[in-house]
């Protein structure tokens, strides 16, 4: 039912209270060596504004694999990307959290949804957005949070795969089974996809 190929996928999940902790706990167990370093292999944009995954997850699919090429040329969005590509992933954040454009866009359209818009960026709430995109260099499969220190390479894609093939559902099943337990089933997949 999904055109193909499907150029990435965002998995909206609930956070359990304990969510941040746990993977604050799993990231400090990780190598610092390459903490401020851009990765080449894939787009990636450290979140450093609270209550903003969904935004960040839009970002990470769009700038990535294929989906960067339909971005359209002099767009915020291509100059925003030229801007961040060769920067440092704290100087990156620091270009997100100042870009007043972005966030104009983004107060818009959160009003326009179903849900309660917190008062407060510090305001606790209760789902999270993380981000299967393929490589535009080399073709393997990243899961991007912006609430890790780094993207995570999940495998290499066979020829013809998309993030819908073996690989991507592989992943996406792993984490639904991993969080399962500690999030319930109020599990969301937003493809993106060609027209």
């Amino acid at each position: 039912m999904t055109p193909r190929p499907a150029l990435a996928l965002v998995l909206a999940f609930p956070a359990p209270s304990d969510y941040d902790e746990k993977l604050e706990a799993q990231e400090r167990k990780k190598s610092d060596q390459n903490k401020d370093v851009k990765g080449a292999n894939v787009m990636w944009y450290k979140q450093t504004i609270n209550n903003a995954c969904g935004p960040y997850a839009i970002l990470h699919a769009v700038c990535n694999g294929d989906a960067r090429n339909g971005i359209l040329p002099n767009s915020h969005l291509s100059r925003l990307l030229a801007v961040c590509a060769p920067l440092s992933q704290s100087e990156c954040a620091r270009v997100i959290e100042e870009d007043v454009d972005l966030e104009a866009v983004y107060k818009s359209v959160a009003q326009q949804g179903d849900s309660e818009v917190p008062e407060s960026p510090e305001d606790v709430v209760g789902f999270h957005y993380v981000c299967l995109v393929e490589s535009h260099t080399n073709g393997r499969l990243y899961e991007v949070d912006g609430d890790k220190q780094e993207p995570v390479d999940m495998g290499t894609q066979g020829p013809g795969e998309d993030v819908l093939s073996a690989t991507g559902l592989g992943v996406i099943r792993g984490f639904v089974q991993r969080e399962r337990e500690r999030a319930g089933d109020h599990f969301s997949l937003l493809v993106l996809a060609p027209q």
